[in-house]
């Protein structure tokens, strides 16, 4: 009998197709699954993170959709940049939805800090996107909003590119954790995960992602007025027993949409929910692009019953 789930394993069989886009002079990684000219997801992952984040859950939309994750830079196997803005990483979700064939208004999903990104992808493109969803992220009232970005500023800390280099890839391994801690509920997940997260240089081997990413990227506490702002649609995807601070204003935003924002929690997982449970995860983020897809075509669908009561 198979240790892991059997999605774990359909995920790791279904192919992807790696492909690359050069934006303002660095170069951004992603992977394609799903046929061209079916509607578009694109997925982006959290600080510190990388495509593979969702190889458990693209798999299960591209049986109806074109699905594309990337590598935001600093991250995975795209470039570094020398100063990081949230224009740029909206331009950069932006500019890998057409570089992957991704159909007119695709859909766009962000996890946690990725959540930012793709409110900056929404307010600076959000009238070319169907849709967006926010996994585990929320905007704060001004009034109790904490800044996560300009470190160097903030804390007066002198801006630094090291990660620590471990003598063996084992070793490095061993120190993977995720951010905030949880359960681990699949150890195959981790395992798989942690060894995507890796490169190696010169003296064995450190993370992939660039610890100076946060040094002068501002976030903004206009955040709230970005969402509400947004030429889009929007909804929340919560893991139930998240931990992580920036998924704790949920209330806020179905307040200042009068209650009618889509906010649920999966049952059962935590911060890194695709990780707990990415069927769950994959089936929410289909049916929330389904159900907007069969807004925009409510007269078509209309029209062609029509024709179905009058043959």
């Amino acid at each position: 009998m198979s240790e892991t789930p059997f999605w774990f394993d359909r995920a790791l069989s279904t192919p992807s197709e790696p492909g690359d886009v050069t934006v303002e002079d660095v170069s951004i990684h992603y992977e394609t699954w799903g046929e061209v000219g079916r509607p578009g997801i694109a997925l982006v992952h959290g600080s510190n993170a990388h495509l593979e984040w969702w190889r458990f859950v693209a798999p299960f939309l591209a049986d109806q959709f074109r699905v594309v994750a990337l590598d935001s830079s600093g991250n995975g196997d795209s470039g570094w940049r020398e100063k990081y803005t949230g224009k740029v990483l909206g331009d950069e979700v932006a500019a890998v939805c057409e570089a992957a064939d991704l159909s007119e208004r695709p859909f766009v999903v962000g996890h946690s800090f990725g959540g930012f990104t793709v409110l900056e992808t929404g307010h600076h493109h959000g009238h070319d996107l169907g849709g967006l969803i926010f996994m585990d992220f929320t905007v704060a009232p001004p009034e109790q909003y904490v800044e996560w970005g300009m470190r160097a500023e903030r804390d007066g800390v002198k801006p630094g590119r090291k990660t620590r280099v471990y003598e063996d890839r084992a070793t490095a391994l061993g120190r993977f954790r995720y951010v905030p801690e949880q359960p681990v509920k699949h150890p195959a997940v981790l395992d798989y995960i942690a060894g995507k997260s890796l490169r190696q240089v010169e003296g064995g081997w450190t993370w992939k992602f660039d610890p100076g990413l946060f040094d002068y990227l501002e976030m903004g506490i206009d955040q709230r007025d970005k969402f509400a702002a947004l030429p889009c649609r929007s909804a929340v995807i919560l893991g139930e027993d998240s931990q992580d601070e920036g998924a704790f204003f949920a209330d806020h935003m179905a307040e200042i949409t009068g209650g009618a924002l889509p906010i649920f929690r999966i049952p059962g997982t935590y911060h890194h929910l695709m990780f707990d449970e990415p069927l769950a995860v994959a089936m929410a983020i289909k049916a929330l692009c389904l159900d907007w897809i069969r807004q925009d075509r409510e007269a078509d669908i209309s029209n062609h019953l029509k024709e179905v009561l009058n043959s």
